[in-house]
């Protein structure tokens, strides 16, 4: 069990919750050990097909609370290092999470709490959702992962603006410039993020993570490697039972029943 971090599964969907809302779901350092090991554990968990991330509350997050990262009171450069690379393993276990991850913002995002949503596969937003990468008001630099992610997301020039402006925008903007996939009603993004998580969950289970990794490692990738790891995932799938059940099914007219085998 982790303070201040709930997670539920039902339907092979896992539900990631934030739960600080006093503080905007912000992180100190001592609890980033346990959501890591949790958020980890869930990933590794057979009934889990896909996760959801989300905050309670107004917020999604507000990143890492101020006081409780300077009660650590790391002074010395390597201190200092050691202090943002125990932070950085929040932003590499969901990067790394298997099965496919969507961030449920549900309210503000700013810091390293929207670092945290750029580390997911696929975005949601709450209309009332405000975004913002506040690291230069505060003298300080985006270590959770926010100057590698955000360009490949919405690219170079938006990341910047974002990044050197400090700005708050609003879902619909963020719709906009492709940060998030979706904006829908405050008291609908649950709904509808679950309808979402619930077509994921239905899906060949090798085959959802499969596409997933192809698509993550062959981002940075030319074509030629793209298509050499494609052949690879495949030579994996066409051997599994759940391909095999797809074949059958689709003779048989019916929906298939996958197991993840």
């Amino acid at each position: 069990m982790a303070d201040h971090l709930d997670i539920e599964v039902s339907e092979g969907i896992a539900t990631i919750m934030m739960n600080r809302p006093e503080k905007l779901n912000s992180f100190t350092y001592d609890m980033l050990g346990q959501w890591i090991e949790a958020i980890a554990e869930t990933g590794r968990r057979d009934d889990v097909r896909v996760a959801i991330l989300t905050g309670a509350g107004r917020a999604f997050s507000t990143g890492g609370d101020i006081n409780g990262f300077n009660a650590v009171a790391a002074s010395t450069p390597s201190e200092i290092k050691a202090e943002v690379t125990h932070m950085q393993g929040l932003t590499r276990v969901l990067a790394e999470f298997e099965k496919p991850l969507i961030a449920a913002i549900n309210g503000f995002a700013t810091g390293g709490g929207l670092d945290i949503a750029l580390a997911c596969d696929i975005r949601f937003a709450a209309e009332s959702a405000r975004m913002a990468e506040t690291y230069v008001r505060m003298g300080l630099v985006p270590g959770g992962g926010g100057a590698y992610l955000l360009p490949r997301i919405v690219g170079t020039a938006r990341a910047l603006e974002m990044l050197l402006s400090a700005e708050q925008i609003s879902a619909a903007e963020a719709e906009r410039i492709g940060l998030v996939n979706h904006v829908y009603p405050d008291g609908e993004l649950m709904v509808r993020t679950r309808e979402f998580a619930r077509k994921i969950a239905s899906g060949a289970p090798i085959s959802v993570q499969m596409i997933k990794k192809l698509v993550r490692y062959g981002a940075d990738k030319d074509l030629s490697t793209a298509l050499e790891l494609a052949a690879g995932g495949l030579a994996v799938v066409r051997k599994t039972e759940d391909h095999q059940e797809a074949v059958a099914a689709f003779k048989e007219k019916r929906i298939p029943v996958f197991k993840g085998k």
